[in-house]
């Protein structure tokens, strides 16, 4: 073991890393990170650049993924400098839900001859939001019908999810969704290309598909939604589940020729970005939280029992580690948001500042910020510029902040965007406590763990002392850890984990009177949270329905 090497290839909503471990005891020797080509599409499709895209779609082009397998990959052995004849195993994770439109063959069908044009014949990313009116139409059906599902996923569909966004294909697209043989999460399609083999991932699965306790929803229920959507399960989610950690086929020749490592090679069963990582954070005991921050949040923690958890992303018998109750949550914007403000928010003044002192705009208006006393901005704001994923599950619901005045600054707002953040954590922790599903650590993971006031925010908002995982590539450690399992290496992931995983305990600690007056913040949030969210009023539904007219309508 002490000279076998794996690798774990992370895909991001921008870019790919790929790392290389030593299966022994986690080391990481090598990484390499790949920008995709066409990163997030928003606005138009590669091919028809002059046709707008719809409101609130985010699309990728498959091909991209490829090209890390092919860049990221050779690159990482390089820096490694071990012998590529020394790796055992490879293994992916991705963002999710982001869905892959396939034939049989795995072939996209944005590179079928003719279908590049089409908006539906592309990768949609976990942030596409455009199938909100089917998640709804899914939740609604489900209530009605008392579907015992439903509670798992806290009592809400989202429009990220598998099958609104393939009932999103069928209704505006119905030739490509006949054409469409294969609705395959990205998770799974990069694992076929490696592999050769078609394997669903349990994880994906059970979070995305609502899959529970071996079964998708019935025919009866799809065929309620849409009388062409009957036979979605059994045309389009076709495939045998794969558990974590299995072994999902071998490295074919073809990939082998891309990323350089040894045909015949273990490849893992596919996995999510945020589960990947509790077992690299040595996070797979009951009520241990990880919050993966990035660009969003996601929150993932093992419980030794079954709860219904409301505005849940869903709970998954061995969806982090076989034998626990998986349990997921999230928000959909976090870094997203920073990013916002900072290119549309700022002023030249403050550019030109931070230019000055050698900082980018983030760190400036972070050293800013972090010389205000709590609740000395007069401010509190809701985090959903990117809507709502956890607990109220609602990608309609948008962003806001409160009680600025004329002597408002850019820091002001920054830390304050910073603090409505940490309060949807400390929300989501809150819903699991009065579940019954105690929170006893709070870990955390990602590029936003390198924030100081971020973090000191977020242990004071939550009153929670904040672990950090001890590797600044949280999910490629955690997708090679599984690696290692796939190739025999262990003998479960929580062996693996105790190995290869590493954490700081308690490294920041809540202060007890910024506490106090973020208890009192926290209170205005919660007000705030429940009348913009909880139907006490409906304007930012009204406003994004205002915003699709005029864009529809298009210029004056």
């Amino acid at each position: 073991m002490s000279d076998q090497y794996v690798i774990g290839v992370d895909f991001g909503t921008l870019s790919g890393r790929a790392l290389v471990v030593a299966v022994a005891d986690g080391r990481e020797l090598g990484s390499a990170v790949h920008p995709y080509r066409h990163g997030v599409i928003t606005e138009a499709l590669p091919t028809t650049p002059d046709r707008p895209l719809p409101p609130d779609w985010a699309l990728q082009v498959p091909s991209d993924y490829l090209d890390v397998l092919r860049r990221a990959v050779p690159d990482a052995v390089r820096a490694s400098g071990i012998d590529p004849a020394q790796v055992i195993g490879i293994a992916t994770d991705f963002t999710a839900c982001t869905m892959v439109p396939a034939l049989a063959d795995g072939t996209p069908l944005c590179d079928v001859p003719g279908l590049a044009d089409r908006p539906h014949a592309y990768v949609k990313l976990w942030k596409h939001h455009a199938a909100q009116d089917q998640a709804d139409r899914i939740t609604r059906l489900a209530r009605e019908r008392g579907e015992a599902w439903l509670a798992r996923y806290g009592g809400l569909i989202s429009s990220e999810w598998e099958f609104a966004k393939g009932l999103q294909v069928l209704e505006e697209d119905p030739e490509l969704y006949a054409t469409m043989e294969c609705w395959v999460e990205a998770a799974d399609w990069i694992v076929w290309q490696l592999s050769g083999v078609h394997v669903r991932n349990a994880c994906s699965a059970g979070y995305k598909g609502m899959l529970q306790d071996g079964a998708y929803p019935g025919e009866d229920f799809t065929a309620a939604l849409n009388p062409a959507f009957a036979d979605f399960v059994d045309a389009k989610l076709a495939g045998t589940i794969g558990q974590l950690g299995h072994r999902a086929g071998s490295l074919t020749p073809q990939a082998a020729e891309w990323t350089g490592l040894p045909a015949g090679i273990a490849v893992a069963v596919g996995n999510v970005d945020a589960h990947v990582t509790a077992p690299a954070a040595q996070a797979v005991d009951a009520g241990q939280m990880v919050a993966i921050m990035g660009t969003s949040t996601c929150h993932v923690m093992s419980g030794s029992v079954l709860r219904d958890v409301p505005g849940m992303c869903g709970v998954v018998d061995g969806g982090i580690v076989a034998g626990s109750w998986g349990y997921e949550a999230g928000q959909s914007g976090v870094g997203d948001i920073f990013g916002w403000f900072v290119e549309h928010g700022v002023p030249a003044g403050v550019r030109e500042t931070a230019r000055e002192r050698g900082l980018g705009v983030h760190e400036h208006l972070t050293e800013l910020a972090a010389r205000q006393s709590v609740g000395a901005h007069g401010l509190v704001a809701l985090d959903w510029h990117s809507g709502n994923r956890s607990v109220l599950v609602d990608h309609e619901l948008t962003g806001l902040v409160l009680g600025q005045t004329l002597a408002t600054r850019p820091e002001d707002v920054y830390r304050a965007l910073i603090e409505a953040t940490a309060f949807g954590t400390r929300t989501i922790l809150a819903a699991f406590e009065d579940a019954g599903v105690p929170v006893a650590e709070l870990v955390v993971a990602g590029g936003l763990s390198k924030n100081p006031l971020l973090m000191q925010i977020y242990s004071d908002v939550t009153r929670m002392p904040l672990s950090v995982i001890g590797s600044e590539q949280g999910p490629a450690l955690g997708a090679a850890l599984h690696a290692a399992v796939a190739a025999g290496a262990y003998a479960d992931i929580r062996a693996a984990a105790k190995a290869m995983g590493s954490v700081r305990r308690a490294v920041v600690q809540p202060d007890e009177r910024r506490s106090e007056v973020y208890d009192r913040l926290f209170a205005e949030y919660s007000a705030l949270h429940d009348h913009f969210g909880r139907g006490g009023n409906d304007v930012m539904h009204r406003l994004q329905a205002l915003r699709r007219e005029a864009l529809v309508e298009g210029a004056p």
